[in-house]
């Protein structure tokens, strides 16, 4: 009576767990979440090692504030196929300290991109110190990108900084294989710190097609710099390019493809 009874518990069990193992599957093979459409994907990498003080900091978080809220970037973004674009904000220091400030967000209308610059301005500083590892934050960003609930033909990782590589593992290494995953990295150096930094940014940092940066002099200079550089960024072709840029010029922009005198 015993075996029988046991039996049947077994019985029971194998065919509860079958069950379960059906679910289980089942789950695994539900369709992920539709991801939305839109034409560029951007992480916006801050410097916030040791050379930059509070002074430098806030310049250039001011400079992305002031940018979000000129009328011409949301312009840029209208000019694109699904009128739309997806940003992320991340602080980043040496290989293993980084931030991220603001979350993937889209960018559409005066509300959203508001929402973004507000976000900027509100959110302090996250780190202070630990090197300056422009690896480290390639790395980094490129973890961001599975992350994103938004799909784009175009992924772009910006870097802004006043120092070379000098923690963490090689730059160029971390720039080939980004670019190797369809990735772009473009640059804004700042010369106050290392005077020959764009030449170091266009030899081992930037990459991919297109790619290009936004030379700043000094801190001071940092907030028409990432204007521009946010506009020639996100404008989906010349047309458009040229439309917002109205009264802008070259001055300041290298592109991979041509080292131009700043």
């Amino acid at each position: 009576m015993r075996a029988r009874c046991d039996r049947r518990w077994m019985l029971t069990w194998r065919g509860a767990a079958y069950a379960a193992a059906l679910l289980i599957l089942a789950l695994g093979q539900t369709p992920a979440r539709a991801q939305t459409n839109v034409d560029l994907q951007l992480v916006l990498a801050v410097d916030a090692s040791g050379s930059v003080d509070t002074y430098r900091f806030e310049l250039q978080r001011r400079g992305y504030v002031q940018a979000f809220r000129n009328p011409r970037v949301l312009q840029a973004v209208r000019g694109g196929a699904s009128q739309s674009i997806a940003v992320t904000m991340m602080q980043w220091t040496g290989p293993l300290l980084h931030r991220m400030v603001v979350p993937w967000t889209v960018l559409k209308d005066d509300a959203s991109v508001e929402t973004v610059a507000s976000l900027i301005e509100k959110t302090p500083r996250q780190l202070f110190g630990g090197g300056t590892s422009i690896s480290g934050a390639i790395d980094y960003s490129m973890l961001l990108f599975p992350q994103s609930p938004f799909q784009s033909e175009r992924k772009v990782i910006d870097i802004s900084g006043d120092g070379s590589n000098n923690s963490g593992r090689s730059v160029t290494r971390a720039r080939d294989e980004a670019v190797g995953k369809d990735i772009g990295i473009n640059g804004l150096p700042i010369l106050a710190v290392e005077p020959y930094l764009d030449s170091y940014y266009k030899e081992y940092v930037i990459g991919g097609p297109g790619a290009f940066m936004v030379v700043a002099e000094k801190f001071e200079q940092f907030a028409d710099a990432i204007l521009k550089k946010l506009i020639i960024e996100i404008a989906a072709n010349d047309r458009v390019r040229r439309d917002v840029g109205a009264g802008y010029d070259d001055a300041g922009v290298v592109r991979k493809t041509s080292m131009m005198m700043r």
